[in-house]
């Protein structure tokens, strides 16, 4: 749930380097988050066995620290299952309150619909809320209520030595927003999410979409009408 006199700790700490990993039938962009020794894996998408085997690969002297999903939609969370078969249970699965409930039922929704069958997630270790942190190595991630795509969607935010970056899932994609006509979706939400997220974050943030490429705050600001109606238009 949003909060209304939450503000961004602005003041870089830390260093990552983050590898994007595009899985699963809809393409899905997966992050391994690298801090020293340690990391979290945002978005877990597809076939999470064998996304842990490639970080173990690639990265062979960090420990995972929390799966962490930016919604609950089945395309963000089927690799969960899977990667905690390998780590084991002790890695937390970390999601927003608000989508608990969704990200079961999701599971269910894209096999009828789609034909897309992903593994049904655990039950969450952590519930994410509004200006809770995740912290692994020496940086940490706050979390920013976005709904609209989803009921608990959020943007995960961190300033670091190497610039600002947001985790954005399926709010924002360059030039437009996630879409509102799948469960839990809702467009005057959305809407709303994306005046309180760009009154936040700096116009210098790199912004990491669920899907497709990046783009930054300022881009986004320039060249995304629903971004300026949003702002704009009193929502």
């Amino acid at each position: 749930m949003e909060t209304e006199d939450f503000t961004l700790d602005l003041t870089p700490s830390g260093s990552v380097s983050i590898e994007c990993v595009v899985n699963g039938p809809i393409q899905t962009n997966t992050y391994f988050v690298v801090s020293g020794d340690e990391a979290v894996v945002i978005d877990p998408a597809w076939e999470g066995d064998k996304l842990a085997r490639r970080f173990a690969a690639r990265y062979p002297n960090a420990a995972i620290r929390a799966l962490v999903c930016t919604h609950g939609h089945a395309d963000h969370t089927g690799g969960v299952a899977g990667m905690r078969r390998v780590l084991g249970d002790a890695v937390p699965f970390v999601i927003c309150e608000d989508d608990v409930e969704l990200a079961d039922r999701h599971i269910d929704w894209l096999r009828e619909a789609w034909g897309i069958d992903t593994e049904r997630p655990p039950a969450p270790d952590r519930l994410l809320h509004e200006g809770d942190t995740v912290e692994f190595g020496n940086v940490r991630l706050q979390a920013i209520a976005t709904p609209g795509h989803t009921p608990g969607g959020i943007v995960l935010f961190g300033a670091t030595e190497d610039g600002n970056v947001a985790f954005c899932g399926d709010t924002l994609f360059p030039g437009s927003h996630g879409r509102t006509d799948l469960p839990g979706g809702d467009e005057t939400t959305i809407m709303h999410s994306l005046a309180h997220l760009f009154r936040l974050l700096p116009e210098d943030t790199l912004c990491l979409c669920g899907h497709n490429g990046s783009t930054t705050v300022a881009d986004e600001l320039e060249d995304n009408a629903f971004v300026r109606r949003a702002l704009h238009t009193g929502y």
